[in-house]
């Protein structure tokens, strides 16, 4: 099992005290990144989020992965995700991006596309539909194109239901050979056999705890035995989020929990991504999670629902996600943790824990794993 990293803008409740709040939190990401790139992490994964206020402000995904693409050396960097529906991003505008991330990481660029966080997000661009699986469609319709669009010397063109475009060379082409591998964002069952069937990886941001795992691996590696790729090879890797602190000792890491304003983000998931199934006992927003004490931290932790301890058991809790079929665990650090803290959870992980589970030290990825035969 590979370590990722999970970056979206979050503000949280910060901007009602500082007016920089906004500004530090995305400073900030990026630093967690760097540090990341630094202690064995293998991916870092950055969000595209519109109008969500407090939860995400990392809209622009693509210029902050430009950004770290010169910031960083060895980390995959990944679009958790671009969104290519025509209305939100033109898709020869995504494939653009995507080579030229290529050619700016030297092939770490990883594509992850997907739909859109919930109906706030969804009707901003497409006002008045009462259907959120309308994008389903128009994503359907484009995510084969982009191949054709990297390999092909001119493009064959486009005439589709929801966008078109005459034939076109598309430049820049993909670093070396091939193109990024290519993942979406799923948030159900059938979503992740369907990616399955169409040979992507899945980025399982849906995923709350460890038994959840259960229908993730049945689903998807029952499909993608049979896959008929989209792209130009099979990217067979299911990749789970999870929250995750990591201090000296077990009572510093709950410690540093309970002071980081967890509940008001878990509040804000299910805010706005509506779309996904809501756990019971998760309040409809404004009415918020009841603040977490240390009983509840300790509570999470036995049910699966984050990591959180000492070096030793959060090796322990991060072999169960390894145990129920994850190929990669990313973590989610939340800006209502310190920035110290934050740092401190990233280096202890990143010396401490990864080294005992991803024991191949290179950073290879998928796509140049396959040419190499590995």
């Amino acid at each position: 099992m590979e370590f990722g990293i999970f970056v979206q803008g979050y503000v949280g409740k910060r901007a009602e005290t500082d007016p920089e709040a906004e500004h530090k939190a995305l400073m900030e990401e990026t630093e967690y990144v760097i540090q990341a790139d630094k202690h064995n992490f293998k991916y870092a994964w950055a969000s595209e989020h519109h109008f969500l206020e407090e939860y995400s402000h990392l809209s622009a995904n693509d210029v902050y992965l430009g950004y770290l693409a010169h910031a960083t050396e060895r980390i995959h960097l990944g679009s958790g995700i671009f969104n290519p529906l025509a209305q939100v991003n033109h898709p020869v505008k995504v494939a653009e991006k995507v080579a030229m991330l290529d050619h700016l990481s030297g092939g770490r660029f990883e594509f992850g596309s997907g739909r859109g966080a919930g109906s706030h997000e969804i009707l901003g661009f497409f006002p008045g539909i009462t259907d959120m699986n309308h994008t389903k469609e128009i994503w359907e319709e484009t995510i084969g194109e982009f191949p054709k669009m990297w390999l092909q010397e001119e493009y064959q063109g486009f005439q589709g239901k929801h966008w078109s475009l005459p034939p076109r060379k598309i430049l820049p082409k993909p670093y070396g050979k091939s193109h990024p591998a290519m993942w979406y964002a799923a948030g159900s069952p059938s979503s992740y056999a369907m990616a399955g069937k169409m040979g992507l990886g899945v980025l399982g941001f849906s995923v709350q705890k460890v038994s959840d795992m259960e229908w993730v691996v049945e689903s998807y590696k029952n499909a993608i035995k049979e896959a008929k790729a989209v792209g130009d090879f099979v990217n067979d890797n299911v990749m789970v989020t999870s929250t995750a602190i990591c201090a000296e000792t077990h009572d510093k890491a709950v410690e540093i929990a309970v002071g980081g304003g967890l509940n008001y983000l878990q509040s804000l998931l299910f805010r706005y991504h509506d779309t996904f199934p809501r756990p019971e006992g998760i309040p409809e927003w404004p009415e918020l999670l009841p603040e977490y004490s240390a009983e509840i931290i300790e509570l999470l932790i036995q049910e699966e629902l984050m990591i959180c301890g000492d070096p030793s058991e959060v090796l322990a809790q991060c072999r169960r996600w390894e145990r129920a079929g994850a190929d990669q665990l990313s973590f989610g650090l939340p800006i209502g943790i310190s920035y110290e803290d934050t740092m401190n959870s990233i280096k202890l992980i990143g010396e401490h824990v990864i080294p005992h589970i991803d024991t191949d030290p290179v950073h290879r990825t998928t796509r140049f794993r396959q040419a190499a035969g590995a």
